[in-house]
């Protein structure tokens, strides 16, 4: 296993790490609870000396069977990190409840404790509640080690958390689609210049960028760039040594849902290092972003100039879910659903949640064709319009092709 400097702390990460969101299923709902902890160990046996999970996932599950699979002398071998989900911070008391929750899910303190999928909004949350000194205290009673943040805004409220506070750490979405989504590229490189330990997730968007041989056929432009690179890589193996090409990451967590995936990563692992892509490698990557650009249904960047909505409409998320569908096609509709269905459906529930602290967005059918957005966006994107189609397929249930 290759290792790297943990920003300005004083040891050293595996390039790989395992993040614990994407764990084996017995069935929709059920983690296979005894091919995750095979799995966990083995990375670990491997050389993987950091793990990543978070209060969420998997309903719960995913601290709990990590826990498990640290026992027997593995969790000495690790760092690990679990995340503050602030969103259900009602008050300062919910921090420390929340964390203790947590140690005992996880039958041990966690190393590194971040607060959860920080954006603008949560920040001023973070200032509101001081949670900083929650942060702080939790460390001096020696219940946590680290502090930082995992990520998921726009570039300018990155730097504004970055600047912020010193944190140990931060957590960032970053692959060779993602250059100017969200922290994006500009992230990477700012995080790098405060010499903060960056910790990468989606390296391969959600298998996006792994797509299996005998799926190749499907996306005919993808596989016309990879036949024609003669490139030995496999596509998981080239999305993941394209972060690791970069200096300033010091981990790259894959969620990883079975014994083969582990396997590869790790021997990816074995293989990377900073700077070490060829032109040719940083080529065929800038080929397959154009092909999978052309998958992409609204030419959105997530900027989110276009929000706040005033009645509460998720436009960029829904716009996420609408390129999702495009590419994945019809039978991943389910998938697409199961995020969409957790927007809130009317005004009464968007002002009820608001109430009881939380942060809501609401559906698509939620615009009422103001105009607002229109001139604050970058890309001309028709909004209105494009709700009412985002209605049409996921309220209505019509097909993407009979809207599009």
């Amino acid at each position: 296993m290759k290792y790297r400097k943990m920003g300005s702390l004083n040891w050293e990460v595996s390039a790989l790490g395992f993040g614990a969101m994407r764990l084996p299923m017995k069935d929709r709902v059920n983690v296979d609870e005894e091919e995750a902890i095979k799995m966990i160990r083995y990375a670990i046996d491997n050389g993987v000396n950091y793990v990543d999970t978070a209060y969420p996932y998997h309903m719960g599950q995913s601290e709990v069977i990590v826990g498990k699979a640290l026992k027997n002398g593995y969790r000495e071998k690790v760092t690990l990190t679990t995340k503050s989900p602030i969103w259900f911070l009602k008050t300062r008391e919910d921090f420390d409840k929340y964390l203790n929750e947590q140690i005992d899910r996880l039958q041990t303190n966690p190393d590194i404790y971040l607060f959860h999928g920080l954006t603008k909004e949560r920040l001023e949350k973070i200032k509101k509640l001081n949670l900083i000194e929650k942060m702080e205290e939790a460390r001096k009673k020696g219940l946590i080690k680290y502090i930082g943040f995992s990520f998921h805004d726009s570039f300018k409220a990155f730097k504004e958390i970055i600047d912020y506070y010193n944190w140990d750490c931060c957590q960032i979405q970053f692959n060779y689609l993602d250059t100017e989504y969200q922290a994006g590229l500009k992230g990477v490189e700012y995080a790098g210049s405060k010499n903060i330990a960056l910790i990468i997730m989606e390296p391969i968007r959600g298998g996006k960028l792994a797509i299996p041989m005998n799926k190749l056929d499907s996306k005919p432009e993808i596989k016309d760039v990879l036949e024609k690179s003669n490139t030995n890589r496999t596509m998981a193996d080239l999305a993941l040594r394209f972060v690791w090409n970069r200096p300033e990451v010091s981990v790259v967590l894959s969620g990883m849902s079975n014994m083969q995936q582990v396997i590869e990563n790790v021997e990816s692992a074995n293989n990377s290092a900073i700077n070490s892509l060829s032109a040719e490698d940083l080529q065929i990557t800038s080929e397959l972003k154009k092909m999978y650009e052309k998958y992409e249904l609204v030419p959105c960047t997530s900027c989110r100039y276009c929000e706040p909505c005033p009645n509460g409409v998720a436009i960029s998320w829904i716009f996420r879910l609408l390129n999702e569908l495009s590419y994945w096609g019809q039978e991943r509709i389910a998938r697409v659903l199961f995020f969409y269905n957790r927007y809130a459906k009317t005004p009464e529930e968007l002002e009820k949640r608001r109430s009881a602290g939380e942060e809501p967005e609401g559906v698509a059918s939620l615009c009422i064709q103001c105009g607002e957005c229109l001139d604050k966006c970058p890309q001309q994107i028709e909004i209105p319009d494009l709700m009412k189609k985002a209605a049409a397929i996921f309220e209505e249930g019509k097909k993407l092709s009979e809207v599009f």
